[in-house]
């Protein structure tokens, strides 16, 4: 069984924690379109994963089969901590490569897109990391490392990185010179100019210090997070695809086939020996596209009743046809899709949403299993009473929604 789904219920219950946590003490870490929006680009990150990673460890387990150096034992202790040790030292280097070579940034950004910093951002991950991510961790097949414990450590070492996305958390005194925690990592992800490129490390901050990266938050200097070009959107599509789009209407523009390839393999910026470029905290200004309260709540609402269909589709994707995982796939994709474009208040979205509705509504009621799953009669007449509702509801606050400005 996937691991990931005895963790969502862990994730999902901290965030309501911390949120609340964070409303009892008065401060403003979340705000619901873009923990939201969060939470759909983790949603399509497991979706694209499910097809994707099965390639990157088949490579592994090629590469391990064909030129390891010696095999190590599952049934050693120390193998497994020296497992785990390794891998962080190729997540660093895999991380710090995401932060300078502008094609791996663009998978990277998803990640550091949100202007908020709270445990929802965590979950912020990239669609398209699968795509070149698995080479950093080849050395560990060429040392022998089996692929089970490889992706076991790998596990460990990203659910550790979880926790540290709060701002409820402060110092924690020698732990912060070893481990990365809390401060370490917000400093990872800060607009300010002492925080830019700094702090890569999943669980030791050790390799930071070790290669000339690491910073530590300064108390008289608030962190502002988010990416210099701001996202802008709640879209989680466009979320992992607008820096690849501007990577292309760079190498478009760019004279000559060296100029074209150079804009994919430079570092975000570009090969330059200037400074960046200062950033004021004081000027920043977070998005918003001042949604009206009751359609976010509808869009809280709708997004909760997502995550059954998302477990569920976790939970059968290795046992079904991968015609009916696709058609699954695209059912929970158009959802997030169509939520993010109800948060911006887009023309569409509503037409999108009575569209998914209606139809995810009928057909769950109708047919005579749900992708395996054979709902009780009351079951059914609730999923499509409470569809037909929601249908309604928007139908009458389009035209408000329609007016309020972005």
């Amino acid at each position: 069984m996937n691991p990931i789904l005895f963790a969502i219920p862990v994730f999902l219950l901290t965030i309501l924690l911390e949120a609340w946590w964070a409303h009892r003490r008065g401060l403003k870490v979340y705000d619901i379109p873009d923990a939201v929006t969060s939470l759909h680009h983790g949603v399509l990150s497991q979706l694209t994963g499910a097809f994707t990673k099965v390639a990157g460890l088949g490579i592994y387990i090629a590469v391990y089969e064909t030129y390891r150096l010696t095999e190590w034992s599952m049934g050693n202790v120390w193998l497994w901590v020296l497992a785990l040790i390794l891998y962080d030292l190729c997540y660093y280097w895999a991380h710090r490569m995401g932060h300078e070579v502008n094609l791996l940034w663009a998978s990277h950004v998803v990640h550091h897109s949100s202007e908020y910093y709270n445990l929802s951002t965590a979950l912020r991950q990239t669609s398209t990391g699968s795509l070149l991510g698995w080479a950093f961790y080849l050395p560990l097949a060429v040392l022998g490392v089996p692929w089970q414990m490889m992706v076991t450590v790998g596990l460990i070492d990203l659910l550790y990185q979880y926790w540290v996305h709060t701002e409820l958390i402060g110092r924690m005194g020698v732990l912060d010179r070893i481990l990365v925690t809390p401060s370490n990592h917000r400093v990872h992800h800060g607009q300010n100019d002492y925080c830019i490129d700094k702090n890569y490390g999943g669980i030791l901050i050790l390799w930071d210090r070790l290669f000339g990266t690491f910073e530590d938050e300064r108390d008289g200097e608030k962190i502002v997070y988010g990416i210099r070009k701001p996202l802008k959107s709640y879209s989680p599509i466009w979320g992992n695809l607008h820096y690849y789009a501007d990577l292309w209407r760079e190498s478009v523009a760019a004279k000559g086939w060296r100029a074209k390839l150079g804009v994919w393999v430079a570092p975000p910026g570009g090969w330059t020996d200037e400074p960046i470029e200062h950033f004021e905290p004081s000027g920043f200004q977070r998005y918003t596209r001042q949604t009206p309260s009751a359609m976010r709540w509808y869009v809280a609402l709708q997004h909760a009743l997502l995550w059954p269909l998302f477990v569920h589709f976790l939970g059968i994707v290795k046992d079904i046809p991968t015609a009916d995982a696709l058609v699954y796939a695209a059912i929970v994709a158009v959802t997030a899709v169509a939520l993010g474009a109800l948060l911006e208040c887009l023309s569409w979205a509503r037409w999108l949403e009575l569209l998914r509705l209606l139809g995810v509504g009928v057909a769950f009621a109708l047919l005579p299993d749900w992708f395996g799953f054979q709902a009780p009669v009351a079951l059914r007449c609730a999923v499509l009473v409470f569809a037909i509702g929601s249908a309604a509801w928007l139908l009458r606050r389009s035209t408000t929604a329609q007016q309020v400005p972005a």
